[in-house]
């Protein structure tokens, strides 16, 4: 019989790592990530898995407590807050498994958390109409979620409370605890079934008592006051030295459905985590990388391959939504999408890498949303769905106090139908490299980009909202002139290396150059000696800029460009954008952006700058020492698994979403060239 506790155990009584605050919330970078290139979860070094959206990037979430932590909902395992211990949290070697260490005199118990993958995943319409039992045996995916908790020295007390919110904490939910303990060969089970109106999850306990000299560990889940919308489900166990516990979180309803008929064992969660270890060693021996930062390099590949959807091939800007930029700010916004703005970076880094097939998938994403979404002028969205869809009105959930009382709490993105005109280049681009390193592009391909290129020849004269996808002026931002300049540049050459028809080529060429000279002319503030935000506001710097050389529209030894980056890398207060060695986007106090309120510096373009720098010091020995350091100096900045969120504040603390595909692609290309460069000049 289930019986009723007391909500001693609440969030702000399992903290024994002191960390988090009495608030109840944990820094962003004490957040390690597991994924399963469905949807993706963050655990925390205390234990406690406080974000996942269920069962995809784009559901609503069930446990979201980073952003309220009373009513957000969580999943904690952990020592109770009496004994204080030390934690260390780390990947499994080469894998997305997360082990979290607790330890102190009396002893020392290892969390694991994982996603599963089998070794050999089938196709995906196989994976969708297979109803089978044995369907991790064929190769299935299984979604379910997996905490395995084990004492390793001594031993330990640990308290397990689970409370979901269902549907971004909106939806009421009932609880049932099965009290029957089945006892399997030395095991025992145990489960509870949480039911909101459009989801049941199922919580599975499965117990083994190690040592055949150890009795079966104790675990009996009792209800425990909620957050309103439902019970939560608590057991406190001791584990001796061998004992180990293991939890799995499930569909209730999917699994009913497909009848399978799995008992969940310790042999079988044996199998299932040994299998998905294996997945990720032999998918990263794929990577070509094996210069001087290769760890760093791969880590940023594990995450970027966790941000991708398998199902259509897309990639999320981050797995989270509505965490800050800045504490108590309105910059709050949902990455759960894929912008085509990412498109040229992914393509490159995964192909320069040696992931084929992920670019691969990621570009037929791409060709389909050029087929198919494109207006009949030949414009495009900026972003989409993970599905390809361009349906996500923004609303706030006014119920939620936000990431450290940070409202407001926003889903879906207002800037879907913005004008930005900036990400015709990124994406001719990618289609470039594409057609470079991976495969040739298609004749129909190629009829939708030469319309989307006729199409950016009457509008590149026109104003927009640019990178930073701005709420307040529109302008003529010089990114968006660059990168317009892009777009025709790379379609020119896809034509020629192709020898694709090109009736309009005069024209494209005409406007190619008339843009250089538009920038050169409207764009550099000869008096101030660098390029600017935009022709409206031409004492504004901005760092979008330092794009020009990576994309090459100008020399990275031009002295228009190294004028530049001498004025981007000056502090705040003395007009430039750098601050203790981080990158701001442009300065937000002289800036009317239409958002209001501050910010962090950005990761992606602190990485930007290493990489200019890089491509200068080609020529200039100085730019190169100072991009090593910089480079190095930036990787102090990520958390403990070198993880990097969007924004790093004044403080060094991680802000925004985390992590951030961009700030991970960033990373990796000025790895990759530094290293190249540093190669060639020894």
């Amino acid at each position: 019989m289930a019986t009723n506790v007391s909500s001693d155990v609440g969030h702000d009584q399992l903290d024994p790592t002191g960390l988090r605050e009495s608030s109840g919330y944990m820094p962003i970078e004490h957040y390690g990530l597991i994924g399963n290139m469905h949807t993706a979860a963050l655990v925390a070094t205390d234990g406690g898995l406080d974000f996942m959206c269920w069962p995809n990037f784009d559901s609503p979430s069930v446990f979201c407590r980073m952003l309220d932590a009373e009513k957000g909902g969580y999943f904690t395992i952990s020592p109770p807050n009496d004994a204080r211990v030390t934690t260390k949290q780390q990947y499994l070697p080469s894998s997305n498994v997360l082990q979290t260490s607790f330890l102190n005199e009396e002893g020392a118990m290892r969390l694991v958390d994982f996603f599963p993958r089998p070794k050999h995943l089938a196709p995906l319409e196989a994976l969708q109409n297979n109803h089978q039992s044995e369907d991790y045996a064929a190769g299935l995916l299984k979604k379910w979620l997996v905490r395995r908790v084990e004492c390793v020295r001594g031993s330990v007390d640990v308290t397990v409370k689970c409370l979901p919110a269902f549907n971004y904490a909106r939806d009421k939910h009932t609880m049932e605890i099965n009290a029957n303990h089945a006892c399997h060969g030395g095991e025992a089970s145990q489960h509870v079934v949480f039911k909101s109106k459009d989801l049941a999850l199922e919580l599975h306990a499965t117990l083994d008592r190690g040592d055949a000299e150890n009795e079966i560990p104790k675990v009996v889940f009792e209800k425990a006051d909620g957050s309103g919308l439902g019970d939560a489900c608590v057991a406190r166990l001791r584990l001796k030295e061998g004992q180990r516990v293991s939890f799995v979180l499930r569909d209730h309803e999917a699994e009913a459905e497909r009848h399978v008929s799995d008992r969940i064992t310790t042999a079988l969660l044996d199998r299932i985590q040994q299998d998905t270890r294996k997945y990720w060693y032999t998918w990263i021996q794929q990577c070509h990388y094996e210069g001087r930062w290769q760890e760093v390099v791969q880590r940023s590949l594990f995450i970027l391959k966790m941000l991708t959807f398998e199902p259509t091939g897309a990639i999320v800007a981050a797995p989270t939504f509505s965490l800050p930029e800045a504490y108590g700010g309105t910059r709050n916004w949902d990455y759960r999408f894929s912008w085509v703005r990412d498109s040229s970076f992914t393509i490159y880094i995964f192909l320069r890498m040696g992931f084929k097939q992920e670019a691969e998938a990621y570009m037929h994403f791409i060709e389909e949303r050029l087929q198919r979404n494109k207006t009949a002028d030949g414009a495009l969205p900026i972003m989409f769905s993970i599905w390809g869809a361009t349906d996500m009105p923004e609303i706030e959930l006014t119920h939620l106090s936000g990431y450290r009382n940070s409202a407001p709490v926003r889903i879906g993105n207002g800037a879907a139908f913005h004008k930005q005109l900036d990400i015709y280049g990124e994406l001719m681009d990618g289609v470039y490299l594409y057609n470079k390193y991976g495969k040739p592009i298609g004749y129909d391909a190629w009829i939708a980009i030469r319309q989307m290129i006729d199409y950016v020849c009457t509008v590149w004269q026109d104003q927009d909202m640019s990178i930073w996808e701005v709420r307040g002026e529109i302008q003529n931002f010089v990114y968006s002139k660059i990168m317009l300049w892009v777009a025709i540049d790379r379609a020119l050459r896809l034509a020629e290396k192709r020898c694709f028809p090109l009736p309009q080529r005069e024209h494209w060429l005409q406007t190619r150059d008339a843009i250089m000279e538009d920038v050169m002319d409207k764009g550099y503030n000869k008096e101030m000696k660098c390029f600017v935000q935009s022709y409206e506001h031409r004492d504004m710097v901005d760092s979008a800029v330092l794009i020009a050389p990576l994309v090459f529209f100008v020399a990275p030894n031009d002295p228009r460009f190294t004028n530049t980056l001498e004025r981007l890398m000056l502090p705040l207060e003395k007009g430039g954008l750098t601050d203790t060695g981080m990158v701001h986007r442009y300065n937000t106090s002289l800036s009317n952006d239409g958002v209001g309120g501050g910010e962090g510096a950005f990761s992606m373009c602190t990485f930007w700058l290493v990489e200019a720098l890089t491509r200068a010091g080609a020529y200039d020995q100085k730019y190169l020492e100072q991009a090593v350091t910089l480079f190095e100096n930036t990787l102090g900045f990520a958390n403990h698994l070198t993880m990097f969120s969007e924004e790093i504040s004044r403080s060094g603390e991680q802000l925004g979403n985390t992590p951030q595909a961009f700030s991970h692609l960033a990373l990796i290309s000025a790895a990759f060239n530094l290293d190249r460069v540093t190669k060639a000049k020894r």
